[in-house]
C-alpha cells in the first residue's frame, strides 16, 4: 500500500448520506458501495458528514456510524475526514473525539451559525482556538458563508495561523479572490477550495486540492483536473475544468443536495432521497439534472 500524504491534497469528495427510501435510516450498505466505487477512481480520500452529507439532519449516533462504517472501506493511504462543526464549543470538541474514535485522520469544522449575528472575531477565534486545542485529530476549517450566515475572515485566519493542530481549511465561498486572500494570509495552511468550478483556478493560486461535491456524480472528470496540472498539462487540466464547471453550477449551484443526490442516481450509484425538512427533486429538475450530466459522459464507472 502506498502512503498517504502528511497532509490532505488532491480530490477529496463530500460524501452523500444515501437514506432508505422506505424506512428514512440511513443504507449502511449504499454508504460503503458509493464509497468504493468513489475509491476505485483513484480520489484523494473521502470527507464524511458535511454539507453535501446533511449533516446538519443527522443525529449524533448517526454521525458516529457513518464515520466507523466508512473507516472499515477507507485505506490507509487515503484521507478520512469528518464534519465535525456544531452551535456550541463543547460539542464541537465533542464530535472530534467521536470522529477520532471511530478512526477518522481529520476533522472539518464550520463555524457555529445560530448565534452568527453575536459572534465577534474573538470570539470565533476563542471558538476554534478550544476546538484545536482539544481536538484528537488535526482540525481544517471550513468556510461556508451561504448555510452559517459567517464569512471566516483573513484576520480570523491569521489570528490562528500559528496553531499546531490546525492544518489549513476548506473555502466555500465560491469567490477565487476570497480563496486568493486566505492563501496570503495564511500561506503555510493547506487551502481546499470548495467548488468544483474553481479547482483549476485554486491550484494556480497554490492551492492543495479539492473538497467537490461534482466528485460525488463526476468523480474522473473532476479528478483529472488535478492530474494533469501535477502532470504540468495544464491544457489538459483546463479542458477538464471546462467540463466540470458548469455540472458544479448547474447541478451543485442550482439544487442543492437534492440535485447531487439524482446526479448519483443517474451514474448508477446510490443517491436516492434526501431527509425532510429538504425535498426531492420533482420530474422535472430532475430531468434537467439527467440532461446537464449527458455531455460529460461517464463519471464514475
Amino acid at each position: 500500500m502506498k502512503q498517504r500524504p502528511n497532509r490532505p491534497n488532491g480530490l477529496l469528495v463530500p460524501l452523500t448520506t444515501p437514506f432508505d427510501s422506505a424506512t428514512g435510516d440511513i443504507a449502511p450498505i449504499h454508504l460503503r458501495d458509493n464509497s468504493r466505487a468513489l475509491l476505485d477512481v483513484g480520489v484523494d480520500g473521502l470527507v464524511a458528514c458535511g454539507t453535501t452529507g446533511e449533516a446538519a439532519l443527522l443525529s449524533e449516533e448517526e454521525y458516529r456510524n457513518v464515520v466507523s462504517w466508512l473507516r472499515d472501506v477507507v485505506p490507509g493511504d487515503r484521507w478520512l475526514i469528518a464534519g465535525a462543526g456544531r452551535e456550541s464549543t463543547r460539542a464541537t470538541i465533542s464530535a472530534c473525539r467521536v470522529a477520532a474514535d471511530e478512526g477518522a485522520d481529520a476533522v472539518l469544522v464550520r463555524a457555529p451559525a445560530y448565534y452568527a449575528p453575536s459572534l465577534t472575531g474573538a470570539a470565533l477565534t476563542t471558538h476554534f482556538e478550544r476546538v484545536a486545542d482539544e481536538s484528537p485529530v488535526p482540525v481544517l476549517l471550513y468556510n461556508m458563508p451561504k448555510y452559517t450566515h459567517i464569512a471566516m475572515t483573513d484576520s480570523l485566519f491569521s489570528s490562528l495561523a500559528d496553531h499546531s493542530n490546525i492544518w489549513g481549511a476548506k473555502d466555500s465561498s465560491g469567490d477565487i479572490k476570497n480563496f486568493a486572500g486566505y492563501r496570503d494570509a495564511v500561506p503555510h495552511w493547506t487551502l481546499l477550495v470548495g467548488s468544483g468550478a474553481l479547482y483549476y483556478a485554486a491550484l494556480e493560486m497554490g492551492g492543495a486540492g479539492a473538497i467537490a461535491a461534482t466528485g460525488c456524480f463526476a468523480a474522473r472528470q473532476t479528478l483529472e483536473i488535478g492530474v494533469a496540472f501535477a502532470a504540468d498539462d495544464r491544457r489538459r487540466a483546463g479542458a477538464a475544468q471546462e467540463v466540470v464547471a458548469p455540472l458544479h453550477r448547474e447541478i451543485v449551484g442550482c439544487f442543492g443536495v437534492a440535485g447531487v443526490k439524482a446526479a448519483v442516481d443517474f451514474v448508477g450509484l446510490a443517491g436516492g432521497p434526501v431527509r425532510p425538512p429538504l425535498r426531492d427533486l420533482p420530474d422535472k429538475d430532475r430531468d434537467k439534472v439527467r440532461g446537464i450530466l449527458r455531455p460529460a459522459g461517464p463519471a464514475s464507472d
